[in-house]
């Protein structure tokens, strides 16, 4: 990955704010060369060392870091060029990469790994011995693993495509150890050999060359520090070789240990980034919301503008159908809002001059002047961005188990190798005798080698892949590797209502006949509503079509804007909505108050039917409870998880539904941004997972520690999220949570598997006694062995990952957002 060398401050490559601390500044900066949560390690101690500086979080999937800082002890561009100096790029947050960008870094990564395979293969036929040599079988079986590591990721272009190149590879290497036994290349292999691993060390790999200088010139060991340490041992073994011409010295193998070190780390580079790269867009799709134009209104002509040149106090026509793009206050107009992304509710808000509209919200069938009260950075849909911004940005760092043992890993392995070189350098001088050169070569290579944590590196991406066959076959999406290591630590699940505890759409929930029959009620009803657009409407008119209800045809239809209709059926006048505007059409209703009171309690709409000013009976409407919805929060229950209840609702509904599901605890009429602070509040004593729908949960669910949507849902929702539900069953959410566990235990035999090649070969290679192809080899099966463990039965969702590479993904639109 191309590493940017200088950070520009025109224009700024960074967001900055106040913080909620006092006397503090918030900066808010997309970083880009993240590869590990060792990187976040990296960074966090890097800028943690810095005076002024009070708080750094850094999210992996959503490369984003987040820095409050004492404005009066330190600079923004003097912290942002300390990124710089380690070698990590700096770009503004709130500027989008687009889909073909990231898939363009996608294909340059893959360019590399196969360009380091094509050398590994080539060095390691150079190095390859005699039929008679004792070395000869290593060499074999490193190149036979080679090739079949080779055809295990090409697999994810095809069986046949696999095969050919793979067959193209082999007879590549059996065609370059032929020329080599025949003598053709002479005394020339082991410059050969050397000018392979200067070209991937200072040709497609240079940029593991920058972060490892940059990491320790600021004394920090990571990864990269480790690869590099023993691709260099490599070289200065291949050099020593190369000078000194000792008898029976292996300088192409060093070389070709060099390639080899290089190769694979790249392909874990580039598995991660696979992995990485598919995880939220939701920024971007939130601000799809916000319409690039805007209809002003001046001297009574209507202009389209784009929205940048919309001031406060203007005058702007909202269109049917189309979306809100300012805050502001109705001037005139009726119509149908649906702000379900504010408010939380599944029913559109019906807007009249004096109401208030916010941008983001999808205008109904009526158009509407609005007077401009906020624009830009201060409306309420950049708000949401900001807050799911922050929530990305101070999502707890989750520390994988591979990560959390590398820390102490590294400076061990480094530790070892020096120390295994000395002994054998000076040890022998104790005794009187000389140092054996070749002997400590042998031991701080091998160790290096053997000690290079390749193996350990891709065990959580590929049982991340592994894991997420298993989800996919019980309808479950797992988007993010937090959500592979976070699930099975979550006590506390929080659901938001409608949507998600619910179903998400209005219905006919009761029918109360009070002077007729239900049939009867139900047909003059949906007569009535049948020339309305309302939700509401279409509900009463759906339940009316299922029950096999003929419909009366009516005249002299007249809306009453959020209040309710009127109609005539020959000469006698109907009249139906709500239980205030019928009272004010003098309809006696106090027959029925405490029903309509019972009926509201239940978190349900209440309409009336009249005829001639006599009450008919009531229809309520609402939503209702998920079928599984109450067995899935018993068995969160059973499991010792606690769980809550968030929602934009009113109270009444909210408590409502909360005890039919059996959650105790409930916070009602709660905003997007106060969902975020909620969560973080709870995380305080938990750890939280978040399940959402809507536009008004994207904040809350990119807070929490797993951010778990339903498909159906919106986009911005779906993007926010770790986990993504495709088959709408709540229960689901359980099945998450075992996948989650059954991928950490994976995880942990990965890491097992890893560390016994390494627990072995490190000791042995200290000894110096392991010729450096051993090294190759155990480093080789250890890769292998991962590999069969992790896709074993589960290989398909590896290779489709790789075949999407280059293929931005296409994520379906909805157009629903409540």
């Amino acid at each position: 990955m191309n590493l940017a060398t200088t950070v520009e401050s025109t224009p700024r490559f960074w967001s900055e704010e106040p913080s909620n601390l006092p006397g503090r500044r918030r900066i808010r900066a997309r970083i880009g060369g993240l590869h590990c949560s060792l990187c976040t390690g990296t960074i966090e101690k890097a800028l943690g060392k810095r005076p002024g500086v009070d708080k750094v979080a850094v999210s992996l999937t959503h490369e984003q870091a987040l820095i409050e800082y004492d404005p009066n002890v330190a600079r923004a561009e003097d912290l942002l060029q300390t990124l710089k100096d380690i070698g990590y790029t700096v770009s503004d947050p709130r500027k989008l990469r687009p889909y073909d960008q990231e898939e363009r870094a996608l294909v340059r990564e893959r360019g590399r790994f196969l360009t380091a395979l094509v050398a590994s293969v080539a060095s390691m036929s150079l190095v390859g011995y005699p039929v008679d040599s004792v070395w000869f079988p290593l060499c074999v079986f490193a190149l036979v693993s080679l090739v079949a590591f080779a055809f295990v990721v090409l697999r994810g272009y095809g069986l046949q495509r696999a095969m050919a190149g793979t067959t193209l590879l082999a007879v590549f290497a059996v065609g370059i150890y032929y020329f080599k036994l025949r003598g053709t290349f002479g005394a020339t292999v082991p410059w050969l050999t050397g000018a392979l691993a200067l070209m991937l060390v200072f040709g497609v790999g240079q940029h593991i060359v920058r972060m490892a200088a940059m990491a320790l010139r600021r004394g920090i060991l990571n990864q990269h520090v480790l690869v590099e340490f023993g691709a260099f041992a490599g070289l200065a073994g291949g050099t020593i070789g190369l000078v000194l011409h000792p008898a029976g010295y292996p300088t192409a193998a060093f070389f070709a240990v060099t390639v080899m070190v290089l190769s694979y780390h790249i392909f874990s580079e580039w598995l991660s980034l696979i992995v990485k790269t598919r995880s939220s867009q939701a920024v971007k799709k939130l601000l799809d919301l916000e319409p690039d134009v805007a209809y002003l209104v001046k001297n009574g002509l209507e202009q389209e503008v784009p929205l940048e040149q919309v001031r406060v106090g203007d005058l702007v026509r909202i269109r049917p159908g189309g979306r809100v793009p300012v805050d502001g206050q109705v001037e005139s107009g009726e119509s149908d809002v649906d702000e379900s992304l504010v408010t939380g509710e599944p029913l559109p808000d019906e807007k009249r001059a004096g109401d208030r509209v916010v941008s983001g919200a999808m205008n109904g069938h009526g158009t509407l002047l609005v007077r401009v009260t906020v624009v830009g950075e201060e409306s309420f849909l950049r708000q949401v961005v900001r807050s799911v911004e922050d929530a990305r940005a101070l999502k707890p760092g989750l520390l994988h188990l591979v990560d959390r043992v590398l820390r102490v890993y590294t400076p061990i392995v480094l530790f070892t190798a020096a120390g295994a070189a000395l002994f054998w350098l000076l040890g022998p001088l104790l005794i009187g005798s000389s140092p054996d050169l070749q002997r400590a070569v042998f031991a701080g290579l091998s160790v290096l080698v053997m000690g290079y944590p390749c193996a350990v590196g891709i065990s959580a991406p590929l049982s991340i892949v592994r894991g997420a066959g298993e989800a996919a076959e019980r309808g479950v999406l797992m988007r993010t590797g937090e959500a592979f290591q976070a699930l099975r630590r979550v006590n506390r699940v929080v659901f938001d209502k409608t949507g998600t505890l619910t179903e998400g759409r209005p219905a006919l929930r009761t029918i109360v006949a009070t002077a007729c029959t239900e049939e009867e009620l139900l047909a003059l009803a949906a007569a009535i509503e049948a020339f309305s657009e309302h939700p509401l409407a279409r509900a009463v008119v759906e339940e009316a079509f299922k029950r096999g209800v003929a419909l009366s045809e009516v005249q002299g239809f007249e809306a009453v804007a959020g209040q309710g209709v009127r109609a005539r059926l020959g000469e006698t006048r109907l009249m139906v909505g709500s239980p205030a505007f019928l009272a004010a059409e003098a309809v006696d209703l106090s027959a029925q108050d405490a029903r309509i009171t019972e009926l509201e309690g239940r978190g349900l709409t209440v309409i009336g039917v009249a005829r001639d000013g006599l009450l008919l009976g009531l229809l309520a409407l609402g939503d209702a409870l998920r079928p599984d919805a109450a067995d899935t929060v018993r068995r969160l229950h059973a499991l010792g998880i606690r769980t809550s209840l968030i929602t934009g609702d009113n109270e009444q509904a909210a408590r409502h539904f909360a005890r039919a599901a059996g959650i105790e605890e409930v916070h009602a009429r709660v905003l997007p941004a106060g969902k975020a602070t909620m969560i973080r509040q709870l995380q305080e004593g938990a750890r939280v997972a978040m399940v959402g729908d809507g536009i008004n949960d994207a904040p809350a669910l990119m807070q929490a520690d797993v951010g778990v949507a339903f498909g159906s849902g919106a986009d911005i929702a779906i993007e926010s999220a770790d986990v993504i539900i495709l088959n709408q069953r709540l229960g689901a959410v359980l099945e998450a949570y075992a996948v989650s566990r059954n991928s950490y235990r994976k995880i942990v035999q990965n890491v097992s598997l890893a560390f016994l090649f390494n627990g072995i070969g490190i000791p042995a290679a200290a000894t110096g006694l392991i010729y450096p192809i051993w090294g190759m080899v155990a480093m080789a099966a250890s890769v292998t062995a991962i590999f069969i463990n992790s896709l074993w039965g589960r290989g398909d969702y590896f290779f489709e990952a790789i075949r999407a590479v280059g293929h931005a993904p296409q994520m379906p639109s909805r157009a629903t957002a409540s």
